[in-house]
């Protein structure tokens, strides 16, 4: 008796039989029909697969290795013959089960600077900073003229400052400065907030410090702008938490990088706090921020020229004159100067006007003092 034919066991097997026994005619698209079977098997054979676990590579002996997982534990391991030769401080892809190391990660930085900092190039200029002009020549002759005209400083034989520290009040402006300065000199801005550089595991943040002026150096000419600098250079104290000792290890290798253990090239640091009182000593030596410069509440003359900065684009009716604007202004910082001009606008916007009278500059002024009053009242109340 002729052998009994195997039953199809699935739709796809009971396709192809069809096909492979329909003659010639269908071969071609039997062929084609094999070959995707073929490639959706080998992508179940990967979803299937168990995933490999990033690590990094310790001490090497040898064929094997010690490498650091995740969590923080090290491993005694072997090395695949297929992996590329190993050095200290390289990220590999490890199998869960025996840790055996697989390949290498093309890549040795431990983070994603791109992830933890704003870069840009400004376009902001000196013109559209008012009121410091004292700031402004400070910083010229701190990082500017550094960044253009080295031979200049060579020709003395002195050595430039490696960074400056802005510190006032908030909104007055530090911000600004940094990337008009960036701007002047055609360099990339690189902003960072001081908490963003604590981590979580122990050494992680001394290696975000690291890894971030290595990419400075590489973008360089650069300038590293770290704002709210008071978050990680804070003073340091004997008896702390665990979570302070992290604190205190990421601003020493900070302290460390200012120290220039590796030449900073063209690269020049800008802190920015508004609590110069509780910095840690060692960050506002000669040799790290040489220069600190003070960005105080502008005067009168000083909001006047804010002012026109920030009203110099608006539709302004004829009876806005600024200069009593300013007498209504007094103590306001560059931030609530152009706040003040905002809200006019819109009071402008609500009454269907296309120009901006000066009756909508006072009703914006009181708002924006009336809004300072509840916050510092909120703030007192939490805090007392």
């Amino acid at each position: 008796m002729p052998a009994k034919e195997a039953k199809p066991k699935n739709i796809i097997d009971s396709i192809m039989y069809r096909y492979s026994t329909s003659g010639s005619p269908y071969e071609e698209e039997n062929r084609i029909l094999k070959e995707t079977v073929n490639r959706l098997k080998e992508e179940i054979e990967k979803y299937q697969s168990s995933p490999l676990m990033v690590c990094e590579v310790k001490e090497l002996f040898g064929n094997n290795s010690i490498i650091k997982i995740p969590n923080g534990n090290q491993f005694l391991v072997n090395i695949s013959n297929n992996c590329d030769k190993l050095k200290s401080g390289d990220l590999v892809l490890v199998e869960q089960k025996n840790l055996t190391i697989i390949r290498k990660v093309p890549i040795t930085r431990r983070f994603n600077i791109e992830k933890f900092v704003i870069v840009e190039k400004p376009n902001i200029s000196w013109s559209d900073i008012g009121g410091l002009d004292k700031q402004t020549i400070e910083i010229k002759e701190v990082v500017e003229l550094p960044l253009k005209k080295p031979e200049l400083f060579k020709k003395i034989g002195i050595t430039p400052p490696k960074g400056i520290l802005l510190y006032g009040e908030p909104g007055t402006g530090k911000t600004l400065l940094a990337k008009a300065v960036a701007a002047s000199t055609n360099s990339t801005f690189i902003e960072v907030v001081g908490s963003e550089l604590v981590q979580k595991f122990i050494g992680e943040g001394a290696k975000l410090v690291k890894e971030m002026f290595e990419f400075a150096r590489r973008k360089a000419p650069a300038i590293v702008f770290i704002d709210e600098l008071d978050a990680l250079a804070s003073k340091r104290i004997e008896v702390g938490t665990s979570g302070e000792r992290e604190v205190n290890r990421t601003f020493m290798q900070l302290l460390a990088e200012l120290d220039g253990f590796k030449p900073l090239d063209n690269v020049k640091i800008i802190g920015a706090t508004n609590r110069k009182d509780i910095l840690d000593p060692a960050i506002v030596r000669p040799g790290r921020l040489d220069r600190l410069i003070y960005v105080p509440i502008p005067n009168k003359e000083a909001r006047l020229e804010i002012l026109r900065i920030h009203t110099k684009n608006m539709n302004l009716n004829n009876n806005v004159h600024l200069e009593s604007l300013v007498e209504k202004m007094e103590g306001f910082s560059g931030a609530e100067i152009k706040a003040s001009c905002t809200e006019a606008g819109y009071f402008a916007i609500r009454s269907n006007r296309e120009t901006v009278v000066k009756e909508d500059f006072f009703k914006a002024i009181d708002k924006v003092k009336e809004d300072e009053k509840i916050e510092r009242e909120e703030h007192l109340g939490m805090f007392g």
